[in-house]
Formats: structure tokens, sequence, C-alpha cells
């Protein structure tokens, strides 16, 4: 890993030579200047992380040093130091753009060391931050999003008109359709993509530290809060907050949350104002929200506020065009050193007639279980799981041939099929009966129902 390089600008030649030979017994690569115009030269000459700039220097002030270096490089952190105790300008150099500032008369190595490594950390994160959001753009443009369907187009197309908007979205699909992958597609496509995006799942955090999370907290409003502490919604001012699984707020919650989309203002726990924000928020969730209201489980007036744009995410059963696509992707995703790997076709048959309860994010499990699994460079129904197994195999039910009462018939026959239809979703399912009721597409409820009839039929 490249040493770090910090910039050293300081006049006075002893108080330089000390700060240099610390800072590279402690492993930096360290230059150093005497004053604005030699620091300028190696400036525009090598990229820094870290400048420490004095407040004054001979021939030009420290804060056009500072000014000139952020127009050139915006990224270096800058630390002023002054020997005069001059706190108004050290406040109107953090104004310009400085990370810190540091008095040289209650410098000690300890303060040297803490300064830099914070300074030094906050440009890494920056960067790892830049190299993300490059990611993601790349990840999350409309070519990578793999649909030919009928229904994605019609979300590609949604998504298009919507994004240049800051209107609040709801989007709902069942778990593993790629809403998280839609929200961010959604944002960088926005012209909000130069900002800041925050990704929160609300069934992940405990209830009891959700608000904190969400609005932040101040020092002491609780055991354990020993700072004041910025929420999600503060991190995400002027840019986008997306709000996975949102049915899972706590209705005490959901109250909060709507006076945020009301009123464009939170309050930190412990806190007696209110401080202003500007976010878009995109909210999500596998859940049917509209039961959720009518069983008082989310409030009916924050649902409203949510659900201004709707998008709704097919299942991957009712998008089978798109899973050759899907697979191929997932092929050369998993395995791109494997070229020419392919999937037989009865394999492929098997794979578009599941019904796969866990949609896209199951599919790609099962093919990279598949290719690393597979001998060959042919995926072959072997290599499947053994829910996919004994896809599409018929059964037959014998009906007596004296019986020609088309009623009594159907009386007997119905619950005969029934049975049958729940033992091969079982099967398939490895006996999960919650993936084996979306099978079904019957509730989970309905299915322990039929269990305990059929349990009852054979005493």
């Amino acid at each position: 890993m490249p040493r770090e390089k910090i910039l050293i600008v300081e006049d006075e030649g002893g108080y330089r030579e000390y700060l240099t030979s610390h800072l590279e017994e402690r492993g930096f690569s360290v230059s150093a200047a005497p004053d604005g115009m030699s620091a300028l030269d190696i400036f525009t000459e090598e990229e820094f992380d870290l400048v420490l700039l004095d407040l004054r220097l001979p021939g030009q002030d420290g804060l056009d040093v500072l000014k000139q270096f952020k127009d050139y490089s915006p990224e270096t952190q800058i630390v002023m130091m002054t020997a005069y105790g001059l706190v108004q300008s050290a406040v109107e150099a953090i104004k310009n753009g400085a990370f810190d500032y540091i008095a040289k008369e209650a410098l000690n190595p300890e303060t040297l060391n803490l300064t830099v490594r914070k300074a030094l950390e906050q440009r890494r994160l920056k960067r790892e931050n830049e190299q993300l959001r490059a990611e993601i753009g790349r990840k999350y443009t409309f070519e990578n999003i793999i649909g030919k369907s009928k229904a994605m187009r019609d979300v590609f197309q949604k998504i298009q008109r919507i994004a240049p908007f800051k209107s609040t979205i709801l989007i709902t699909g069942e778990s593993g359709t790629g809403k998280e992958m839609i929200s961010k597609a959604i944002y960088l496509n926005s012209p909000l993509h130069n900002r800041t995006f925050v990704a929160v799942n609300c069934g992940a955090i405990p209830e009891m530290l959700l608000e904190s999370e969400l609005f932040g907290h101040m020092k002491g409003s609780f055991t354990g809060a020993i700072r004041t502490k910025k929420g999600l919604f503060e991190e995400a001012d002027g840019g986008t907050i997306f709000l996975d699984e949102i049915s899972e707020l706590p209705l005490n919650l959901q109250v909060k949350l709507l006076r945020v989309l009301q009123d464009h203002k939170i309050r930190r726990v412990g806190d007696t104002t209110e401080i202003s924000i500007d976010v878009r928020v995109i909210a999500a969730t596998s859940r049917d929200l509209y039961r959720d209201v009518r069983e008082g489980r989310f409030r009916e007036d924050l649902f409203y506020r949510l659900n201004i744009i709707p998008i709704t995410l097919p299942p991957l059963r009712e998008r089978t065009d798109d899973i050759p696509l899907l697979i191929n992707h997932f092929l050369r995703k998993h395995m791109p050193e494997r070229e020419g790997i392919t999937v037989a076709p009865e394999a492929m048959q098997q794979l578009i007639q599941y019904r796969w309860p866990g949609n896209v994010r199951e599919l790609e499990n099962i093919i990279e279980r598949a290719v690393v699994l597979s001998d060959s460079n042919t995926i072959t129904p072997q290599a499947l799981p053994s829910e996919l197994q004994h896809i599409g195999e018929d059964f037959h039910i014998q009906v007596p041939e004296e019986c020609l009462s088309i009623k009594r018939t159907l009386k007997t026959l119905v619950p005969a099929v029934e049975q049958e239809l729940i033992r091969r979703a079982l099967k398939q399912t490895s006996n999960n009966r919650t993936r084996a009721a979306i099978l079904l597409e019957i509730s989970h409820r309905s299915l322990l129902y039929k269990l305990k009839e059929m349990k009852e039929c054979q005493r």
C-alpha cells in the first residue's frame, strides 16, 4: 500500500524539521516548504493527502494559500497551524475548507498524531465514497438491470419519468425482486446523483435504537449517549434516503416519520429544537401495506404520504421471459473465467417452470451453486437443488369407470388434487411451509389449515 503523502508549509525552520522528522518516523511520505509560493509549486507537481499549513507565512497569508490549494485540489485535507491563538482566523479557515486547526503552543506529539489520523481517515472515507459512487453508477444503470419482459419495461419507463423529480416513492414487491437496486437506479438517474445516498433497513435495527439511528440524539439523552450524534436523515440532507422494509417501523416512529414528510424537519432524541432538512425519501416493503393499514399495523395517513408514486416490482414467476437473460448474467458474474458455460435445455426448462418464491435473489444463489458443483461446461438438472428436480412431472388420479356423476366425482377428486399439489409443493421446498404457500399462491394460514385437514383424514 503506498504511503500517504503530507506537505508541511511552515516558515520556522526548526519547527518545520521537527514536524517532518516526527511524521516520517510514523511512515508518512513528507515534503516541506518555507512559504506559500514554494509550497504551491510543490503542491501542483504532486498529489498530497494532507497539508499542515501555517496561518502566518512570509509574503502570502495562509488563508490565501488555503484557497489556492482548495481550488487546485478540493479533496486534499488541510489542517491550519497558528502560534498566535487567532481563533477567528482559524474559524475563517475552516469556513474556507480547512479540516481543522491546531495551536502551536498546545501542540504535542499526541495531539499532532490524533489530528493527522482524523484528517487522513476522513480523506480515505471520501475517496472510498467516490469509488463506491462510481461503482454504483456502473452497476445500477438501466443497462445493468436485466429485463426485457413487458412488466420490467414498464418499470424502466416509470423510473425514467419520475427520477428527475423529488416526489416520495414507495416500491413494493416480494422479497428478492430487487427493490434496493431500483431505488439506486432512481437515485443515480436523478439530479441528486452526486449527493448522499443513505440506505437503512428498518427491520434490521432494534426498536429501541431505531429512533436514534434515524433522527440522531443529544449527549446525555439516554444511558450510553456519551456524545451528540447525527441521525441518518441529517446524513442524507440534500440527498436521498432509502427506507427498506418500511412496514417494520413501529407505530410511534411512524408518527414521527409522518411529521418529517409533512414539515421537512427532524428532532434529535433529547433535543428541544427542530432541524430543517431537505431529503428525498424512497421507501420499500415486501408486505401488503393495504392489509397492514386495515389491520391497524400501519398508519393510513403515513401510507398515503409514502405512496405518492408507487412502483410495483413483478415477482420472477410473472416475468419468465427474463429468466434466461438473468441466468446468462449470473453465469458471467460468478464464473467469468469459464467461457462457454451453458445450461442444458431440460435444466433451463425446470428453471423456467419453477415458481421462485425467493425471486431473483434465489435464482442467483442457485446458479452460483450450480456453476460451482458442475464438473463440465454444461449445467444439467442434476446440478440443480432437489426442489427443482421434479418440476413438470405429471400425476394421475384414477376416475372409476362406473362413476358418471360429475358432482360426486368433483367432490372426490378436488381434495385429492389439492392434497397432491400440497405434497409436491412441500417436496419442492424441502418442507418449508412459507415457501410452499407462496408456490401454491395461498396464505400461510390456509396451508396450515389444509395440512391439519390432511392429517385428520389420514387418522
